[in-house]
Protein backbone atom coordinates (compact mmCIF):
# COMPACT_ATOMS: atom_id res chain seq x y z
CA UNK A 1 0.00 0.00 0.00
CA UNK A 2 3.11 2.35 0.75
CA UNK A 3 4.33 1.47 -2.78
CA UNK A 4 0.77 2.39 -4.79
CA UNK A 5 0.89 5.94 -2.41
CA UNK A 6 4.18 6.72 -3.28
CA UNK A 7 3.72 5.94 -7.39
CA UNK A 8 0.67 7.91 -6.98
CA UNK A 9 2.02 10.78 -5.54
CA UNK A 10 5.46 10.73 -8.11
CA UNK A 11 3.07 10.99 -11.21
CA UNK A 12 0.84 13.57 -9.68
CA UNK A 13 3.99 15.50 -8.78
CA UNK A 14 5.71 14.75 -12.28
CA UNK A 15 2.03 16.11 -14.10
CA UNK A 16 2.28 19.15 -11.67
CA UNK A 17 6.12 20.00 -13.22
CA UNK A 18 5.18 19.50 -16.33
CA UNK A 19 2.10 22.12 -16.32
CA UNK A 20 4.75 24.26 -14.69
CA UNK A 21 6.84 24.46 -17.22
CA UNK A 22 4.18 26.21 -19.42
CA UNK A 23 3.33 28.43 -17.23
CA UNK A 24 4.25 32.49 -17.59
CA UNK A 25 6.34 32.37 -20.61
CA UNK A 26 7.66 34.93 -22.46
CA UNK A 27 6.29 35.16 -25.49
CA UNK A 28 8.66 37.10 -27.18
CA UNK A 29 11.49 35.22 -26.32
CA UNK A 30 10.87 31.76 -26.37
CA UNK A 31 14.31 30.72 -26.24
CA UNK A 32 14.43 30.61 -22.61
CA UNK A 33 11.52 28.46 -22.51
CA UNK A 34 11.32 25.49 -20.71
CA UNK A 35 12.74 22.23 -22.85
CA UNK A 36 8.85 20.72 -23.00
CA UNK A 37 7.46 24.13 -24.09
CA UNK A 38 10.39 25.00 -26.66
CA UNK A 39 9.72 21.09 -28.13
CA UNK A 40 6.09 21.80 -28.09
CA UNK A 41 6.38 24.86 -29.97
CA UNK A 42 8.88 23.58 -32.87
CA UNK A 43 6.18 20.37 -33.16
CA UNK A 44 3.71 22.96 -33.34
CA UNK A 45 5.09 25.10 -35.97
CA UNK A 46 6.60 21.72 -38.10
CA UNK A 47 3.04 20.86 -38.43
CA UNK A 48 1.60 24.29 -39.54
CA UNK A 49 4.32 24.14 -42.51
CA UNK A 50 3.33 20.76 -43.42
CA UNK A 51 -0.06 21.63 -43.31
CA UNK A 52 0.51 24.96 -45.37
CA UNK A 53 2.47 22.97 -47.88
CA UNK A 54 0.03 20.54 -48.15
CA UNK A 55 -2.55 22.56 -49.13
CA UNK A 56 -0.63 24.28 -51.42
CA UNK A 57 0.23 20.94 -53.00
CA UNK A 58 -3.21 20.94 -52.68
CA UNK A 59 -4.08 23.67 -55.13
CA UNK A 60 -1.33 22.74 -57.73
CA UNK A 61 -2.84 19.46 -58.36
CA UNK A 62 -5.94 20.25 -58.45
CA UNK A 63 -4.88 23.04 -61.15
CA UNK A 64 -2.74 20.19 -63.03
CA UNK A 65 -5.84 18.15 -62.88
CA UNK A 66 -8.22 20.75 -64.49
CA UNK A 67 -5.52 21.29 -67.29
CA UNK A 68 -5.18 17.75 -67.66
CA UNK A 69 -8.87 17.08 -68.06
CA UNK A 70 -9.73 20.05 -70.78
CA UNK A 71 -6.63 18.41 -72.37
CA UNK A 72 -8.43 15.06 -72.50
CA UNK A 73 -11.47 16.72 -74.04
CA UNK A 74 -9.25 18.28 -76.59
CA UNK A 75 -6.96 15.14 -77.75
CA UNK A 76 -11.20 12.85 -77.80
CA UNK A 77 -12.32 15.40 -80.19
CA UNK A 78 -9.03 15.03 -82.39
CA UNK A 79 -9.46 12.03 -81.88
CA UNK A 80 -13.12 11.67 -82.66
CA UNK A 81 -11.97 13.62 -85.81
CA UNK A 82 -9.16 11.73 -87.00
CA UNK A 83 -11.49 8.65 -86.71
CA UNK A 84 -13.92 10.42 -89.22
CA UNK A 85 -10.93 10.88 -91.67
CA UNK A 86 -9.27 7.44 -91.34
CA UNK A 87 -13.67 6.14 -92.06
CA UNK A 88 -13.68 8.57 -95.28
CA UNK A 89 -9.95 7.69 -96.54
CA UNK A 90 -10.62 6.74 -99.44
CA UNK A 91 -13.53 8.93 -100.33
CA UNK A 92 -11.05 11.68 -99.60
CA UNK A 93 -8.85 9.96 -102.16
CA UNK A 94 -10.94 9.80 -104.98
CA UNK A 95 -12.22 12.99 -104.15
CA UNK A 96 -8.72 14.28 -104.55
CA UNK A 97 -8.09 12.18 -107.47
CA UNK A 98 -11.11 14.15 -109.23
CA UNK A 99 -9.63 17.48 -108.47
CA UNK A 100 -6.54 16.80 -109.74
CA UNK A 101 -7.91 15.96 -112.95
CA UNK A 102 -10.10 19.01 -112.90
CA UNK A 103 -7.11 20.70 -112.55
CA UNK A 104 -5.29 19.28 -115.59
CA UNK A 105 -8.09 19.65 -117.79
CA UNK A 106 -7.84 23.42 -116.78
CA UNK A 107 -4.76 23.25 -117.41
CA UNK A 108 -4.47 22.36 -120.53
CA UNK A 109 -7.22 24.78 -121.54
CA UNK A 110 -4.16 27.65 -120.56
CA UNK A 111 -1.78 28.20 -123.16
CA UNK A 112 1.68 28.06 -122.65
CA UNK A 113 3.78 31.16 -123.22
CA UNK A 114 5.00 29.58 -126.64
CA UNK A 115 1.51 29.20 -127.36
CA UNK A 116 -0.03 33.00 -126.86
CA UNK A 117 0.86 33.96 -130.46
CA UNK A 118 -0.98 31.45 -131.85
CA UNK A 119 -3.97 32.39 -129.33
CA UNK A 120 -3.64 35.52 -130.17
CA UNK A 121 -3.91 34.50 -134.15
CA UNK A 122 -6.62 32.72 -133.36
CA UNK A 123 -8.65 35.30 -131.49
CA UNK A 124 -8.13 37.34 -134.86
CA UNK A 125 -9.32 34.59 -137.58
CA UNK A 126 -12.37 34.25 -135.39
CA UNK A 127 -13.52 37.59 -136.53
CA UNK A 128 -11.94 37.87 -139.86
CA UNK A 129 -13.99 34.83 -140.48
CA UNK A 130 -17.32 36.31 -139.60
CA UNK A 131 -16.22 39.22 -141.92
CA UNK A 132 -15.84 41.68 -138.87
CA UNK A 133 -13.00 44.69 -139.57
CA UNK A 134 -10.65 45.16 -136.61
CA UNK A 135 -9.99 48.48 -135.96
CA UNK A 136 -8.08 47.69 -132.61
CA UNK A 137 -6.39 44.16 -131.64
CA UNK A 138 -3.67 45.71 -128.78
CA UNK A 139 -2.70 43.16 -126.05
CA UNK A 140 -1.90 44.70 -123.00
CA UNK A 141 0.44 44.41 -120.33
CA UNK A 142 0.57 41.09 -119.03
CA UNK A 143 -0.51 40.33 -115.15
CA UNK A 144 1.29 37.52 -113.73
CA UNK A 145 -0.88 36.16 -110.66
CA UNK A 146 0.21 33.18 -108.43
CA UNK A 147 -0.24 30.04 -110.80
CA UNK A 148 -1.14 31.78 -113.97
CA UNK A 149 -0.42 35.59 -115.87
CA UNK A 150 -3.62 37.32 -117.74
CA UNK A 151 -3.10 39.08 -120.76
CA UNK A 152 -5.54 41.47 -121.71
CA UNK A 153 -6.35 42.68 -125.11
CA UNK A 154 -7.70 45.66 -126.07
CA UNK A 155 -10.51 44.91 -129.39
CA UNK A 156 -12.84 46.99 -131.71
CA UNK A 157 -14.52 45.79 -134.26
CA UNK A 158 -16.80 46.83 -137.04
CA UNK A 159 -19.26 45.03 -138.58
CA UNK A 160 -23.26 43.68 -138.69
CA UNK A 161 -24.89 42.35 -135.52
CA UNK A 162 -25.83 38.78 -136.01
CA UNK A 163 -21.38 38.50 -137.08
CA UNK A 164 -20.86 40.26 -134.18
CA UNK A 165 -22.73 37.70 -132.16
CA UNK A 166 -21.49 34.80 -134.13
CA UNK A 167 -17.81 36.30 -132.97
CA UNK A 168 -18.05 35.70 -129.58
CA UNK A 169 -19.59 32.63 -129.83
CA UNK A 170 -16.60 31.89 -131.64
CA UNK A 171 -14.41 32.89 -128.60
CA UNK A 172 -16.14 31.68 -126.27
CA UNK A 173 -15.69 28.15 -128.13
CA UNK A 174 -11.88 28.33 -128.16
CA UNK A 175 -10.21 25.26 -127.32
CA UNK A 176 -8.33 28.45 -124.96
CA UNK A 177 -9.93 30.16 -122.44
CA UNK A 178 -11.04 33.61 -123.39
CA UNK A 179 -13.19 35.80 -122.07
CA UNK A 180 -14.48 39.39 -123.04
CA UNK A 181 -15.52 41.90 -121.11
CA UNK A 182 -16.54 45.69 -120.40
CA UNK A 183 -18.74 44.84 -124.11
CA UNK A 184 -20.22 48.10 -125.39
CA UNK A 185 -21.87 48.31 -128.94
CA UNK A 186 -22.22 51.39 -130.46
CA UNK A 187 -24.08 51.88 -133.85
CA UNK A 188 -22.13 53.16 -136.56
CA UNK A 189 -22.93 54.58 -140.43
CA UNK A 190 -24.92 52.30 -143.22
CA UNK A 191 -26.41 49.95 -139.99
CA UNK A 192 -22.92 48.67 -138.96
CA UNK A 193 -22.23 48.21 -135.38
CA UNK A 194 -18.99 49.08 -133.48
CA UNK A 195 -18.39 47.01 -130.60
CA UNK A 196 -15.56 47.65 -127.82
CA UNK A 197 -14.30 44.85 -125.32
CA UNK A 198 -11.59 43.17 -123.00
CA UNK A 199 -10.68 39.91 -124.36
CA UNK A 200 -8.74 38.49 -121.67
CA UNK A 201 -7.04 35.00 -122.02
CA UNK A 202 -4.74 33.14 -119.46
CA UNK A 203 -1.73 30.99 -119.55
CA UNK A 204 -0.02 29.17 -116.96
CA UNK A 205 3.50 29.76 -115.46
CA UNK A 206 6.51 27.93 -116.52
CA UNK A 207 8.43 26.36 -113.72
CA UNK A 208 10.94 29.35 -113.88
CA UNK A 209 8.16 31.90 -113.56
CA UNK A 210 6.63 29.53 -110.84
CA UNK A 211 9.51 29.80 -109.07
CA UNK A 212 10.13 33.37 -109.28
CA UNK A 213 6.98 33.86 -107.98
CA UNK A 214 7.93 31.44 -104.61
CA UNK A 215 10.66 33.14 -104.14
CA UNK A 216 8.48 36.75 -103.98
CA UNK A 217 6.04 35.57 -102.08
CA UNK A 218 8.77 34.48 -99.42
CA UNK A 219 10.34 37.59 -99.35
CA UNK A 220 7.18 39.59 -99.04
CA UNK A 221 6.45 37.20 -95.97
CA UNK A 222 9.86 38.38 -94.13
CA UNK A 223 8.97 42.02 -95.08
CA UNK A 224 5.86 41.30 -92.62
Amino acid sequence: MATKRASNIDIGAAVQRFGDQFRNLNPNDPSVWPAVPRYALCVLVAIVVLVALWFVWLTNSNDELEAEKAKEVALRADYQKKVGQAANLELLKKQREQVQQYVTLLEKQLPSKAEMDALLSDINQAGLGRSLQFELFRPGQVVVKDYYAELPIAVRVTGRYHDMGAFVADVANLSRIVTLNNLTVTPGKDGALTMDATARTFRYLDEEEQAAQKRAAAEAAKKR
